[in-house]
């Protein structure tokens, strides 16, 4: 072993080290990697940076962007709308549910599949009265299974593609991975739907009890050509309870009508008094497409186009626009914003808003324009809630969201441009046709994955040009000698699947891939069956909250500990193995 190694295979203990300490943040943690290996002369100075320009980092934050315009053209809502049925069995519950987010988690982010439809998953919960704890792990495993299926559907399968361009000169094509990565999906699904589920612990959560913090009282115009009109509120009323929304009235020409609600006939020009969450308000005029009111008259539709974003904005003492009413402030005349409800020391107010005097302490309900959010906060003196902001859905765009995302897969496909270059162009059309603003672009990207893969792929390639990753793969050669290549192969997948258990997926397929590399060329066997297997494996974290970001975000909804993703998690990584070797030693024969 040189000094070079011995350097680096210290750099890498003491990363691997730091980021399973969990004191400092993994891209800190990993940036700090690099420093020392610079500094150190592992890594040349001139090439410390190159891994914040490679594609992989590229592809990484393009799709998180591109994910954003489906989820805020409203494509993604479409598809989960009819998937919140209380009514069915927990198994098959799962089944559907779960198998639409592994085909969602196939061509975006498995992070924001899963952040889609957690809410469905805990809403048919309490509907059908069950402890949330019960789906959400199998929805998030689900989800992470679904990665699998495509070269963009999780980080590691986009790693191991630009290992494999530097080591044979072409990457692997988007759907390379779906022999392999299909059949993981549909076994594991299969587990989790029969018999993974009832493994899990079902533990009262905090958010099982939890309901709505903040509804308000809103107004939704029926704009011309709606559904709705000439139906009884009675009609649709079901699908409003579905969506979380209570129908409080139907006003006309400025006035209630009387009578039960629910037998009013809609008409054009109608104003629903609905009683809503923000998202849930939101979804709901997208789903029966209604209009929200442009705040200058009592029945006047808000004209389409331009983004919006639904904001809570707490009136502290001292702020501009406490103790003046909407209309006498100028919200909708000067600054083009709606009051859509306001909530008084938890009471939420019903009259009409436009003439009711604003208080300290009053948390407002805004429809802001995207671009002058900023200005509207500092002319009115408020504080906007944090994470409460919430773009409004461009269901006009939606088409034009999925056809040109549909384009650019297709064009990867066919070998046409690179999916980077697939994904920029996706991103420039969004843009254009206004489905994202350019004052949100950078707020979809997780800078903090972006540093931790900037940082970590120049140490990655420094093991291999170091010559480690073939010291290691020796090491492995050797425990495996004298048995078939396949026996290397379960070795680097367990190993693998263990270190990716306790690190982020993505610095476990940056070690890992250059390993099955030298591995596969020590025992002269194709590359591309161990090449599939880190990506299958580093994928595959099932065993902790902390393996994958998937895994943490439902830790706290769900009620869990952190023994409690072994007891389905351990069984559901063996299915894996059972399932992805001799699959591997089919589709890439040694």
């Amino acid at each position: 072993m040189t000094i070079q190694q011995l350097i680096l295979f210290a750099i890498l203990a003491a990363v691997l080290g730091l980021m399973l300490w969990g004191r400092w943040r993994h891209d800190l943690v990993a940036f700090a990697g690099l420093m020392a290996g610079v500094l150190s002369g592992v890594i040349p100075a001139e090439r410390a940076f190159e891994g914040f320009g490679h594609p992989a980092v590229m592809v990484v934050a393009l799709i998180l962007i591109a994910t954003a315009g489906l989820v805020r053209s409203g494509a993604v809502a479409w598809l989960t709308r009819h998937l919140g049925r209380a009514d069915r069995p927990v198994a098959l519950h799962i089944a559907v549910v779960g198998g639409v987010g592994a085909l969602l988690s196939g061509f975006m982010n498995n992070i924001a599949a899963l952040a889609i439809l957690m809410p469905v998953d805990m809403q048919v919960a309490r509907k059908a009265g069950r402890a949330l704890g019960v789906t959400l792990m199998p929805l998030a495993f689900a989800t992470i299974l679904g990665g699998m299926l495509t070269l963009i559907g999780t980080p590691p399968n986009l790693l191991v593609s630009a290992f494999r361009t530097e080591a044979m000169g072409a990457p692997f094509r988007m759907f390379d991975f779906l022999p392999v990565g299909g059949a993981v999906a549909l076994a594991g699904l299969a587990f989790i739907a029969l018999i993974g589920w009832r493994l899990v612990p079902a533990r009262e959560s905090p958010a099982d009890a939890a309901t709505t913090l903040r509804d308000y009282v809103a107004e939704l115009i029926v704009p011309e050509g709606a559904p709705l009109i000439g139906k009884m509120v009675a009609d649709f009323e079901s699908a409003a309870h579905e969506a979380d929304i209570e129908i409080l009235s139907v006003i006309r020409t400025g006035k209630r009508l009387p009578g039960l609600t629910r037998y009013i006939t809609v008409q054009e020009g109608d104003v629903l008094l609905v009683e809503a969450a923000p998202a849930a308000l939101d979804e709901f005029r997208a789903t029966q497409k209604l209009a929200f009111p442009d705040g200058k008259t009592g029945d006047r539709p808000l004209p389409a186009g331009g983004g919006r974003a639904l904001v809570e904005v707490v009136v502290p003492e001292g702020a501009r626009i406490a103790n003046r009413t909407a209309r006498g402030f100028g919200l909708s005349g000067r600054y083009n914003t709606v009051l859509m409800g306001i909530q008084r020391r938890g009471v939420t107010m019903r009259e009409k808003l436009g003439r009711t005097r604003i208080q300290p302490g009053d948390i407002l309900l805004l429809l802001v324009p995207e671009e002058s959010e900023t200005e509207v906060m500092t002319a009115l003196g408020g504080l906007p809630l944090n994470g409460s902001n919430l773009m409004v859905t461009q269901e006009r765009r939606m088409l034009q969201a999925i056809g040109v995302f549909l384009c650019a897969i297709l064009a990867t496909s066919l070998g046409w441009v690179t999916m980077p270059i697939a994904l920029g162009v996706v991103v420039v059309c969004y843009v254009v046709c206004g489905i994202l603003s350019l004052n949100e672009l950078y707020d979809h990207v997780d800078w903090p994955v972006i540093v931790l893969l900037g940082a970590m792929i120049p140490l990655g390639m420094a093991l291999d040009t170091t010559g480690g990753s073939t010291l290691i793969a020796g090491w492995l050669a050797s425990m495996t000698e004298g048995q078939p290549p396949w026996v290397a192969l379960v070795l680097l997948m367990a190993a693998t699947m263990m270190l990716s258990d306790v690190l982020n997926n993505n610095a476990t397929t940056i070690i890992a891939a250059p390993v099955g590399i030298r591995l596969a060329e020590h025992l002269q066997v194709n590359p591309d069956a161990f090449l599939m297997g880190v990506a299958v494996a580093a994928s595959c974290a099932f065993l902790t909250p902390i393996g994958h970001q998937n895994n943490t975000l439902i830790l706290g909804p769900g009620g869990y500990r952190f023994g409690d993703y072994w007891r389905m998690g351990l069984l559901l990584e063996l299915v894996v193995m059972a399932v992805a070797v001799p699959m591997l030693l089919i589709v890439w024969p040694l």
